[in-house]
């Protein structure tokens, strides 16, 4: 039989829950702010009834283990452990970045090679680079920050089909200088990192619930009011 696995995404201001059944993926996405501790749980159980099933129904429990936003990490993957602890489950991390690149590829079924990159704040992007085939999502370049000069010459070395991600909107100069197809709306959710984590499932990817854990890329959260002011500085010369 084919696994069923729950999976949750909070890393963005989009909450979104998703449940794979085999080659099946139903998913439910609401924006809810800052509001994601008090929503995911309900759209969760919501999920569940729609789709007749009992959370320990679910072979696993996957979440969006980032990068992305620090706060919603930390919710997706707390959550995730005490549903995965209740329910006797393992839990399987995917890469909110490798869950952007596999949407991306659906929406453009020609791109083979597909850069991500997403807002990290701080006047810096999160990226990683991914090889799409008919069978699997490879990850080339595992994620890292890059800043917007810097974004523009990491597209020129590895000269990938598809660049996908808001960080297009956020470094508009340098989305001008690149020469391949460009997806600024593309973005991860649930149901991308369902489908990544069947497969992870699949090839023994699984872990105990104590040990998953989020991968935020930045140890830093924040700038310092000197460095904001430096900024800001320099926005205005």
């Amino acid at each position: 039989m084919p696994p069923t696995l729950l999976a949750i995404d909070t890393a963005t201001d989009i909450c979104s829950v998703a449940l794979a059944r085999g080659d099946r993926v139903t998913e439910h996405k609401e924006a809810v702010g800052q509001k994601h501790s008090e929503r995911v749980l309900p759209m969760v159980q919501e999920l569940l009834r729609e789709s007749a099933l009992q959370l320990g129904d679910c072979d696993a429990i996957a979440f969006g283990s980032g990068p992305g936003a620090f706060t919603g990490l930390r919710i997706a993957c707390g959550i995730v452990q005490g549903l995965a602890f209740g329910a006797g489950r393992p839990v399987v991390a995917v890469g909110n970045l490798a869950a952007l690149a596999l949407a991306a590829s659906e929406a453009s079924p020609g791109a083979r090679t597909i850069l991500v990159a997403i807002d990290a704040r701080m006047q810096e992007a999160y990226w990683g680079l991914y090889c799409i085939d008919a069978e699997s999502l490879t990850e080339v370049s595992a994620p890292a920050l890059a800043s917007a000069a810097e974004l523009a010459e990491i597209c020129h070395r590895h000269a990938p089909d598809l660049v996908a991600g808001n960080a297009l909107r956020c470094f508009p100069e340098a989305a001008t200088r690149l020469a391949c197809a460009l997806a600024p709306d593309a973005c991860a959710s649930a149901g991308s990192i369902a489908r990544l984590a069947v497969k992870k499932f699949a090839d023994g990817g699984a872990v105990a619930a104590e040990l998953a854990a989020p991968v935020y890329v930045r140890n830093r959260v924040a700038l310092t009011i000197d460095e904001r002011r430096a900024v800001a500085s320099a926005g205005q010369r």
